[in-house]
């Protein structure tokens, strides 16, 4: 059969022939975008951001800053239909900005579309670096779906939902140990867009400085490398899995992805019922395939519901 150990293809990663020049510029989604230079994009983003984020709090019933822990940093936001009942599913969201930018109060990008079909929209702040550790955003986004599922434990599924750093942290919850924390959620679905699934090139650039102490912590935190040795989890539902990429993410984001997305049809994985997809967002850029979420035609906001609404009724 297929070789799925890391052993052999890690040595060849292509990442490890890059000069530092090189990684540093794969791994900066900004230097990529096709339409704005790489500041005018970053600012762009967090103005839209900005702004949807006030519009979804002005127009939509909304829980905001309830702890789901007991750290200062450990809030988040709920955004909820006009009909709210027991049943409603939910998205979790999770921001990215390398583990070390980003907020959830610039982040309801899909508040709008999906609280309009009868979706909750949960968006998660987590403490990014130099605060928080790997470890320990690892550990808050496990409690915030802890929290989702015992404070509303007859929804009708919670799908994950990360971009680019928090793409990471989302992939990191297919491991989560959840028998420690006294209850398994009711996870259905998995989005992960434009994300990084394996540390160690990261490691090698100069986002490292505030994030990365060691190699072990690069590995740990890596769940390319977990998920092909990890066990199937006992009673873990059915899910789906989808991993996606814009086009005009850099070939490294695309790798990333790619692979990614091979690990969950290794035969070890797939008798756990879960279902992976791959797609490639046609014209998009790193920021454009999220801040598209605010849009209801959009094909990935359609995705979303689809899966939500299939798996549900």
């Amino acid at each position: 059969g297929m070789d799925v150990s890391g052993g052999n293809h890690k040595h060849k990663a292509p990442w490890k022939r890059m000069s530092k020049e090189e990684l540093d510029n794969q791994y900066s989604p900004s230097r990529w975008v096709v339409r704005l230079g790489a500041e005018e994009a970053m600012r762009t983003y967090s103005q839209i951001g900005d702004e949807v984020t006030k519009r979804a709090r002005a127009t939509r019933r909304s829980l905001l800053d309830v702890p789901y822990g007991a750290g200062e940093g450990e809030k988040l936001d709920i955004y909820l239909p006009e009909a709210v009942s027991e049943a409603m599913p939910f998205l979790v969201f999770f921001h990215g900005g390398y583990w070390q930018s980003g907020s959830k109060d610039t982040s309801a990008f899909m508040v709008n579309p999906l609280t309009a079909q009868g979706v909750a929209v949960v968006i998660v702040a987590y403490d990014i670096a130099p605060k928080g550790t790997l470890d320990q955003m690892v550990d808050q986004v496990t409690q915030s779906i802890v929290f989702v599922q015992k404070q509303y434990p007859g929804n009708q599924g919670i799908y994950l939902c990360g971009h680019s750093a928090g793409a990471h942290l989302a992939a990191m919850m297919l491991l989560a140990d959840w028998t420690k924390h006294g209850v398994m959620p009711n996870l259905r679905g998995f989005f992960l867009l434009s994300g990084v699934y394996d540390l160690e090139p990261i490691m090698h650039t100069s986002e490292n400085a505030r994030l990365l102490p060691t190699l072990e912590d690069a590995q740990r935190n890596s769940p390319l490398w977990h998920l092909e040795t990890a066990r199937t989890q006992p009673g873990y539902p059915a899910c789906s899995i989808l991993v996606t990429v814009g086009q005009h993410d850099s070939p490294e984001f695309h790798r990333q992805s790619r692979e990614f997305y091979q690990v969950p049809q290794a035969p070890t994985l797939c008798h756990g019922g879960w279902k992976a997809s791959f797609e490639e967002l046609h014209d998009m850029d790193h920021f454009e395939i999220l801040w598209n979420l605010t849009q209801e035609d959009y094909v990935l906001t359609q995705i979303i519901l689809k899966t939500i609404f299939q798996e549900s009724r």
